[in-house]
C-alpha cells in the first residue's frame, strides 16, 4: 500500500499546486460532497514548505477542504514516465528534451525551466531544495531563428489551453545567487509596458461595416404606470410608474458560432475587448484545493479571452506582486498566463489593500486602453494589514481604506474601475468584499463551496465579455406642468434631481448584451378635469458604442400617459410594477435584518424577513405566481436559515445575504452560496451570454466524469411572466 501511494504522490506532483487540463486526468470513482454539494476534480496538495522559502514567516490556518485525494485509475504512471508539470508523458529521443534534478526526479526541460522563470528552485514533487537550477542554454542556435531544445509537444486536442510552441527567452540568472522568490523580485515603478493595442484596432476597422450593422442595435426601454386610469377629480401622490431598459443583442449571439465545447460563443470581432486586472489570495489559507481549484478556474478565464483581450495577473499574501503586465490572449500570451499562474504557491498574510493597489496601479499606468476595463478581486481570509486597529485587536471597519481612489465611483478623479469581488469560503470578510464592490461600482458573489469557484468566475467574465452599452444614462422629465417628482428608486445607481423636482438622471454605466434595469420612478399626479388623457413623463437615454466609442442618443422620448376618465372601476395593478415593488422591498427587509444581525439581535432580523415574506405572498404579483415574487420569498426564508444563530450567520449568513443585496441592488448576477441548480433563486438576473459561460464551465468540468451526478445548466429568470 505504500508503494503504490508514493506512485501515486509522484504521478500527482504533490506539493506543488497546478492547474491540469482536465482532459488529461482520469477520474476515479464519484465521492460524495457535504451537504450534496458537487465533489470537485482537482487535486487535494500536500501542505506547503516552509514559509521561510518563500515569504516573511506568518500564522497561517489552513482551511479544510470539503474534497477528498482523488488518484488516477492507472498508478503505473510514474514520474520516471510523466512529468509531473505537465502530466504528459516523457519519451526521450522523441523531440523531447528532459532535465533530471539532483534530487532524481525528471521533468520535460521546457517546463522546468519556465517553472523556474517564475521563481521556483524547489522541486515540485518532493520539495527538495536545489543547487542547481535548470536554465535555458544561451548555446541556442538563435541564429537560424529556433532554439536546439524542443519545447513540450502539449496535446492537440486539449480544450482548456492553446500553447504556441515557441520557447521563452531564456532568465537572466546570476549562478552566484538563487532565485528570488516570487514576491521579492524588482518590478518597474511604472507599469507603462502593457501590450499594444495597434494589431487589434487595425484588424477591428476592418471589420466596422459588420458590427455597426449587427452588433449594438438601439436600447429598448418600456413604460409601465402602476394602474392605466386615475379620476379627473382626484389627485394621486406617490403614482408609481416603471422604466424598463433593455439592452441590444450583439451579432455573436446572432451568428450563434460554436466553441470548442460545442456551445453558442460571442465572436471577437463583434463585442468589445477588455482589460482584465485578477487580484488572486494566495496567502497561507488557501494552501492545496483551495489553490488547486483558483488555478483551474483561471485557466479557464484564460481560454475564453480572446486575442483582443488582455490580461494581468495580482497575486497577494503579505504582500502582492504582479505576474505579468496586460499582456493579449493571443496562443503566446495564454501560455505565458498559464504558466505563470501555475506557479503561485500560498505562504504568509492577507494584505488585501496591497493587492488591490498593485490591480489598479496595472490599470492607471497603462499606454494603451480596451474599452471595457474590471478588476476581479479574490480572497478566503480577513485583511490583516490595513482593516485593523493600530494595536492590531479591533477591527477598525474602515473598509474605504482598502480600495485606491482611482477605483471609486463617485470619486470624481477617478477611474470608475468596477472591482467584482468574491469572498471563497467561510472565513472571509464578507463586509470588506462587499463594501469594495459597493464603492467601485462591481458586485460581490459568496463561493461558499469550493468547487463552484469556476462558475462564478464564468458567469462573471460571460457578462464582461458582452458589454454592449456603457456610460448610460437615463434622463426622466415631468410633462405636466402641474406635476412634480418625488422619488426615484434604482438601488446602487447614483440618481440626481434637479431643484425644482421637474427632471431627475440616473447614471446606470455599462450594460451586458440583452441585461435588463428596472427603475421605479414616482409622482404627484393632480387632479386635473381639462382633458381625457395627461401626459406625465418623458424618457430619454444616451449613451456610448464601446465599439464605434460614438455617444448614442434615443431622440424619440418615451411618454408616459394615462387616462383621466370622470370615474373609474376597481383599479387593475400592474403585475410589471408590483413585481418590482417587491424586488425593492425584499432588498429593504434584507438590509433591514442584517443591521439588527450585526447589532447581536437574530430572532428581531428573522421576524423582518419573515414579515417581509408574509407581505410579499398578499401581492398581486405573487398570487398570480410571478416567478421573481415567488422566488424572492424563497430567498427569504433561505436567509432566515441561516441566521439561525450566531455561529451560522458567521459562517455564512453574512456573505449570503451582502451577495444578494449586491445582486438586487445592481440588478446583476451574483454567485451565492454553492447551489448550480437551474431552479436556484440566485440565478436571477442571468443573461444568455452568462448562461452560456457557465454552460460551458459545467459541461467541461462534466466532461469525462459520465459517473457523476449530472449538473443542470443554470438558467434564469425570465423577464416577464411565461404563458402556460
Amino acid at each position: 500500500m505504500g508503494s503504490k501511494w508514493r506512485k501515486a504522490k509522484l504521478a500527482l506532483g504533490m506539493n506543488l499546486c497546478l492547474y491540469v487540463p482536465s482532459r488529461t486526468l482520469e477520474d476515479s470513482s464519484p465521492s460524495v460532497g457535504v451537504a450534496g454539494r458537487r465533489s470537485s476534480d482537482a487535486v487535494s496538495l500536500s501542505p506547503p514548505a516552509r514559509s521561510s522559502d518563500y515569504l516573511p514567516a506568518m500564522p497561517t490556518t489552513p482551511t479544510p477542504s470539503s474534497s477528498g485525494l482523488r488518484l488516477s485509475k492507472t498508478p503505473s504512471k510514474s514520474s520516471k514516465r510523466t512529468c509531473t508539470i505537465c502530466l504528459t508523458t516523457m519519451k526521450p529521443g522523441q523531440g523531447h528534451a528532459i532535465f533530471t534534478a539532483e534530487c532524481s526526479h525528471a521533468f520535460h526541460f521546457h517546463c522546468i525551466t519556465s517553472n523556474v522563470k517564475h521563481g521556483n528552485q524547489i522541486c515540485p514533487v518532493c520539495r527538495a531544495k536545489w543547487k542547481e537550477i535548470p536554465f535555458q542554454s544561451p548555446a541556442s542556435d538563435l541564429s537560424h531563428g529556433k532554439a536546439r531544445i524542443n519545447p513540450v509537444n502539449w496535446p492537440q486536442d486539449d480544450t482548456w489551453t492553446t500553447v504556441l510552441r515557441r520557447p521563452f527567452p531564456p532568465p537572466r540568472l546570476d549562478a552566484n545567487r538563487h532565485i528570488s522568490s516570487l514576491f521579492h523580485g524588482p518590478e518597474p515603478g511604472v507599469f507603462d509596458d502593457d501590450e499594444l493595442l495597434t494589431e487589434i484596432i487595425e484588424k477591428s476597422s476592418s471589420t466596422t461595416g459588420a458590427v455597426d450593422n449587427n452588433s449594438i442595435g438601439m436600447i429598448e426601454f418600456k413604460t409601465y404606470p402602476e394602474v392605466s386610469a386615475v379620476p379627473r377629480s382626484t389627485s394621486h401622490d406617490n403614482f408609481t410608474v416603471l422604466i424598463n431598459l433593455k439592452a441590444p443583442l450583439t451579432s455573436g449571439r446572432q451568428s450563434c458560432n460554436q466553441n470548442q465545447a460545442g456551445l453558442p460563443s460571442i465572436t471577437q470581432n463583434s463585442r468589445a475587448p477588455v482589460d482584465l486586472v485578477t487580484v488572486l489570495d494566495v496567502s497561507g489559507s488557501m494552501a492545496g484545493t483551495k489553490l488547486a481549484l483558483l488555478k483551474r478556474a483561471m485557466g479557464f478565464v484564460i481560454q475564453n479571452l480572446g486575442p483582443s483581450d488582455r490580461l494581468s495577473v495580482i497575486a497577494f499574501s503579505s504582500t502582492s506582486r504582479r505576474l505579468f503586465p496586460l499582456t493579449r490572449m493571443t496562443d503566446t500570451g495564454r501560455q505565458q498566463a498559464l504558466q505563470a499562474v501555475n506557479s503561485l504557491i500560498s505562504n504568509g498574510g492577507t494584505n488585501i489593500a496591497e493587492g488591490l493597489r498593485k490591480g489598479a496601479k496595472v490599470m492607471v499606468d497603462r499606454k494603451w486602453k480596451n474599452p471595457v476595463c474590471s478588476i476581479i478581486l479574490l480572497s478566503d481570509g480577513q485583511d490583516t494589514y490595513t482593516v485593523s486597529s493600530p494595536n492590531g485587536s479591533l477591527p477598525r471597519r474602515d473598509y474605504q481604506s482598502l480600495l485606491p481612489l482611482s477605483t471609486h465611483r463617485n470619486g470624481g478623479t477617478g477611474l470608475q474601475i468596477p472591482v467584482h469581488s468574491f469572498g471563497f469560503g467561510a472565513d472571509h470578510d464578507a463586509a470588506s468584499m462587499h463594501a469594495i464592490s459597493e464603492t467601485s461600482g462591481g458586485t460581490f458573489s459568496f463561493i461558499e463551496a469550493e468547487g463552484v469557484i469556476q462558475d462564478a468566475f464564468a458567469q462573471c467574465i460571460g457578462g464582461l465579455l458582452s458589454v454592449v452599452v456603457q456610460e448610460l444614462r437615463v434622463g426622466v422629465e415631468c410633462v405636466h406642468p402641474g406635476m412634480k417628482l418625488s422619488s426615484m428608486k434604482a438601488g446602487s445607481y447614483q440618481t440626481s434631481m434637479m431643484a425644482d423636482a421637474r427632471m431627475g438622471f440616473i447614471n446606470v454605466g455599462d450594460l451586458y448584451a440583452e441585461e435588463e434595469r428596472d427603475f421605479l420612478v414616482t409622482v404627484n399626479i393632480p387632479a386635473d378635469g381639462s382633458d381625457d388623457q395627461m401626459s406625465l413623463l418623458k424618457i430619454r437615454c444616451v449613451y456610448r458604442d464601446p465599439i464605434t466609442k460614438e455617444m448614442v442618443t434615443l431622440d424619440e422620448a418615451s411618454e408616459v400617459e394615462i387616462q383621466r376618465p370622470e370615474r373609474t372601476e376597481q383599479p387593475v395593478v400592474s403585475i410589471e410594477v408590483d413585481r418590482q415593488r417587491n424586488r425593492l422591498r425584499a432588498a429593504e427587509a434584507m438590509a433591514e435584518a442584517r443591521v439588527s444581525a450585526e447589532n447581536g439581535d437574530l430572532p428581531s432580523a428573522v421576524s423582518i424577513l419573515e414579515n417581509c415574506c408574509r407581505v410579499l405572498s398578499e401581492t398581486v404579483s405573487a398570487q398570480a405566481g410571478e416567478r421573481l415574487s415567488v422566488a424572492l420569498c424563497a430567498e427569504l426564508k433561505e436567509m432566515q436559515e441561516r441566521m439561525a444563530n450566531r455561529r451560522v450567520y458567521e459562517a455564512s449568513g453574512r456573505a449570503y445575504v451582502l451577495s444578494g443585496l449586491s445582486s438586487h441592488s445592481w440588478q446583476r448576477a451574483t454567485a451565492r452560496g454553492d447551489s448550480t441548480d437551474s431552479t436556484s433563486l440566485v440565478q436571477a438576473y442571468q443573461t444568455p451570454s452568462m448562461v452560456d459561460m457557465v454552460t460551458q464551465s459545467q459541461t467541461m468540468l462534466l466532461r469525462n466524469r459520465s459517473s457523476r451526478p449530472t449538473v443542470r445548466p443554470t438558467r434564469s429568470f425570465p423577464a416577464r411572466p411565461q404563458p402556460r
